[in-house]
């Protein structure tokens, strides 16, 4: 019956641990990957980095078209109109002037005429034009001086820039979300190495439990006490081993692959514990000359800068070149081959000089300034605001390598306690209790040095982030 209980505690973890201990089979075996290659492929395949190349690309069609307005706008024109009731015109004419009997000689010549107070007439009305209007041309025109176009043109190749520095910050924070993932994963291994290995030492104490209970050499209190520290460490090897699971799926979204891709993360958490004594970071690195927020507010307040000079050149006068070409036809019919079509051309320059407006312009003109003063202030406080990040980080830092100095001293010392412990228990001159507690302080000093090396990791990769350190290098 007592044998029954450990092959069960066994059938219900054996499941469990065989998803991590299994390395053949009929399965194949996960692809592994570093973290070099992890965040390469982030980088090739992340939605974010991927959106804000085609930021990019919008940002140089923009200014594409922006400089187009440099070029000649050529357009055409095509128009026919059919005349429903044609226009009557009239002529006042001197009656005097067709010698003498003006009346009866109209009348005879069939022109009716009324006399008016002023002693002139007008004859019949004479209808104008013809039924069918053609009319067909290009008109073409082009700035000659147009200050206020030439400064928008110089903003528009900065907006270029700032889409290129934006898909910069977004590579940035794709490589730390990339390496955040990655170490979480590794920390997640790391526990459930450490639970795995309390289970197994639990395991191994009920069996010398169990037989010194069945030679009467234990009593029935250590017997089930044993039994329930077996089954205490199960649910912690399980739980361990879902972090791993959700750690790898976090991983694969970050990186922007399959979710039912088969990856695993190579190597561990104590590989990156010797690059923690090699110094923080360089005295003269530490600076925001490359920091994506603050090289974006200043493209952003160079361009607010621009644009204020835009709206003050838009009370200056500007001159523009213009032609225009057209062939004209009227005709009664339809006959297009007995058209008579009449060209006609034209070239000129046109000048335009702004002279009230009503305070438009000025207000233009205020409403920039506004905007640029508020993006002054708005880069004093974030500078602010990311140097007090960078000594946080950098605090963090420095707290995580003195944790992992007191954790690593701590596992050799809890590790030996241990060793004893479970000597002196299998020699029967300590109880259960004692190894008990001998465990969980190993347990606690291992999970204790994993954490401070994912504590310094994390805050590395912060640091480089805020730093803008590109991921090249």
């Amino acid at each position: 019956m007592k044998r029954l209980v450990v092959l069960t505690v066994l059938a219900g973890l054996l499941p469990s641990l065989g998803t991590f201990a299994q390395e053949g089979g009929d399965s194949p075996a996960p692809t592994v990957l570093t973290l070099d290659q992890a965040i390469q492929i982030a980088l090739s395949e992340n939605i974010a980095v991927r959106v804000a190349d085609k930021d990019i690309e919008r940002a140089q069609y923009a200014r594409k078209g922006t400089y187009a307005s440099l070029f000649p706008q050529v357009d055409g024109s095509a128009s026919y109109s059919r005349t429903i009731k044609k226009q009557v015109m009239y002529m006042d004419f001197d009656m005097s002037a067709l010698g003498g009997g003006g009346g009866a000689d109209s009348g005879e010549q069939g022109v009716e005429t009324k006399a008016d107070g002023g002693g002139r007439s007008s004859g019949g009305g004479i209808e104008v034009g013809r039924w069918n209007t053609y009319s067909a041309g290009i008109q073409a025109s082009m700035p000659l001086v147009n200050a206020q176009l030439w400064k928008s043109i110089k903003i528009s190749g900065q907006d270029v820039e700032l889409a290129v520095e934006r898909a910069r910050s977004s590579r940035l924070e794709t490589v730390t979300q990339v390496k955040q993932a990655f170490f979480g994963v590794l920390l997640a291994k790391e526990a459930f190495n450490v639970y795995k290995e309390v289970y197994e030492n639990a395991l191994d104490n009920f069996v010398q439990t169990e037989k010194k209970y069945n030679a009467d050499k234990a009593s029935e209190l250590e017997y089930q006490r044993a039994k329930s520290t077996v089954q205490n460490a199960i649910p912690n090897v399980y739980d361990a081993e879902n972090a791993v699971v959700l750690g790898l799926w976090q991983l694969k979204a970050v990186m922007g692959i399959n979710l039912d891709d088969d990856i695993d993360v190579a190597g561990s958490l104590m590989d990156y514990s010797e690059t923690m004594f090699r110094g923080l970071v360089e005295n003269d690195g530490i600076g925001l000359d490359n920091n994506s927020t603050m090289r974006q507010l200043a493209i952003q307040a160079e361009e607010l800068a621009n644009t204020v000079k835009m709206q003050q050149f838009a009370s200056i006068p500007s001159l523009a070149l213009s032609f225009s070409y057209s062939l004209n036809a009227m005709a009664n019919d339809f006959k297009f081959s007995t058209y008579n079509w009449s060209p006609y051309s034209a070239v000129g320059l046109s000048l335009s000089i702004p002279i009230f407006a009503g305070g438009r312009r000025s207000n233009a003109v205020k409403q920039a300034k506004n905007q640029h003063e508020q993006l002054l202030l708005q880069t004093e406080n974030t500078e602010r605001q990311l140097k007090v990040a960078i000594r946080q980080y950098l605090n963090q830092m420095e707290t995580a390598m003195k944790n992992f100095n007191a954790a690593e001293s701590g596992v050799e010392t809890a590790r030996k306690a241990y060793d004893i412990a479970a000597k002196s228990y299998n020699l029967g001159r300590s109880t259960i209790t004692e190894l008990n507690d001998a465990q969980l302080a190993l347990t606690q000093a291992l999970l204790a040095q994993s954490q401070s090396v994912y504590n310094f990791v994390v805050a590395k990769a912060n640091l480089e982030q805020t730093l803008g350190k590109d991921f090249e290098s």
